[in-house]
This record gives structure tokens, C-alpha cells and sequence, in this order.
């Protein structure tokens, strides 16, 4: 559609080789800016130190999230519920504290969150998981009554199982346990979030899908 892309992550290598995809096939303008959405300096640093032109942001994509472990409550592991935590939730909060300014001085913007069907159900041995995007849920209803008299629009969309990298984190590098979620049925891949995703964020400014729930 012809939009300039700002590109976040931890890897750069990864950023850099997507930029050069995108610039290459669409023609479009893309800032690579590598930072880790757990560290609440870096983000703001990011975004506080954008170059001019870029100021005018559009739509927020908060897509950072993962899952770590699949274990009962009493066993499960601080340092994965802090990861969760940190990235998820606190990850998501600095970066949306972070573009804010942004959105409100230009009376204009759209905060798209990703969550779960997580956040909407709570399922065996994903508490800290299933926590962190029940938070993400209320996080953004939250958001569109606080926005509203800025006319800034949200949208949150929880995806069910999607086969992406997001297994082989949870399990830690373990492949085959990562391919047994998705035995027996067709998982929804990335692109089909994706095209969802660029639906809602193409709308008038008059309409927003609040909510979506993507099985």
C-alpha cells in the first residue's frame, strides 16, 4: 500500500535483511531501529530520538510476545514468568507510553495489540502466558477509553495456534515438541494474521475493530 515502515527488534541482522527486502520490492522508505522492548530506556530512547521525518506515525503494531515453558503453576520457572512479563506486557505498555506523544499531538493514530485466544481463555499449564495476555486484553480496553478524546483508535486481535517461531521458543528449541502443537489440523500461518492485521489498520478514520478473536 505504499506505507514507510519503521522495523523493530533485537535482531539487526534480521531488521537489516527485511528492510532491504521491502525497500527493493515496494519502493518504500524503511527505519531499522533495533532496540528490546523489555528495556524501558532503550525504547524511549528509540522513539525520543527518531529522525524528524519520521515523527508522523500512522499505526503502532505491539507485536513482541512469547511464550516460555509449559509447566503447572508449582513448577514453572520465575525467570520464564519474568521474561513474559517483561516483554508482554511491560514491553508492549513503554512502547504505546513511548509513540504516544506522537499520536496525541497529531490528534491521529492507531494502536493495533497483538494478544492470544490466551487472554480470553485460560488453558493446563499456561499461567504465566495465558496471564500476561488476559493482561493484554484489559490493557487495551483500557487504552480506548483513556484515547478516545485524542481520537486515537485501538484495536486488539487475538490470534489461536499460529505456526511461526512462536513454539520453538516455548519449548526452548525443542523441534519436535515445537511440531506436535500443530499435528492433526491446520494452523493459521503468519500471513493470514498479517492480511487481518492490515485490514483493520486500513479502515476510515471513523471505524474501529475494537476486538477480534482469530481461530
Amino acid at each position: 500500500a505504499g506505507w514507510d515502515c519503521i522495523i523493530t527488534g533485537r535482531r539487526k541482522d534480521r531488521l537489516e535483511k527485511l528492510a532491504t527486502t521491502l525497500q527493493t520490492e515496494f519502493g518504500v522508505k524503511i527505519l531499522v531501529l533495533p532496540f528490546d522492548v523489555q528495556h524501558k530506556d532503550a525504547v524511549f530512547s528509540a522513539i525520543e530520538n527518531l529522525p524528524e521525518s519520521w515523527k508522523a506515525i500512522d499505526v503502532l503494531l505491539n507485536n513482541a510476545g512469547l511464550a516460555l515453558g509449559r509447566d503447572s503453576f508449582e513448577n514453572a520457572s520465575l525467570d520464564d514468568w519474568d521474561t513474559m512479563i517483561d516483554t508482554n506486557v511491560k514491553g508492549l505498555m513503554y512502547v504505546s507510553k513511548a509513540v504516544l506523544p506522537l499520536f496525541i499531538q497529531r490528534k491521529k493514530g492507531h494502536i493495533i495489540n497483538i494478544g492470544s485466544t490466551a487472554g480470553k481463555e485460560v488453558y493446563k499449564d499456561g499461567n504465566g502466558y495465558c496471564a500476561t495476555k488476559h493482561a493484554v486484553d484489559a490493557i487495551s480496553k483500557a487504552m480506548r477509553i483513556d484515547l478516545l478524546p485524542y481520537q486515537i483508535k485501538v484495536t486488539a486481535i487475538h490470534p489461536g495456534a499460529a505456526d511461526t517461531e512462536f513454539s520453538l521458543v516455548r519449548y526452548k528449541g525443542d523441534e519436535d515438541k515445537a511440531a506436535k502443537v500443530y499435528e492433526g489440523y491446520k494452523a493459521l500461518d503468519a500471513q493470514d494474521v498479517a492480511d487481518i492485521i492490515f485490514y483493520a489498520a486500513t479502515l476510515p478514520d471513523h471505524v474501529c475493530i475494537n476486538d477480534l478473536t482469530v481461530t
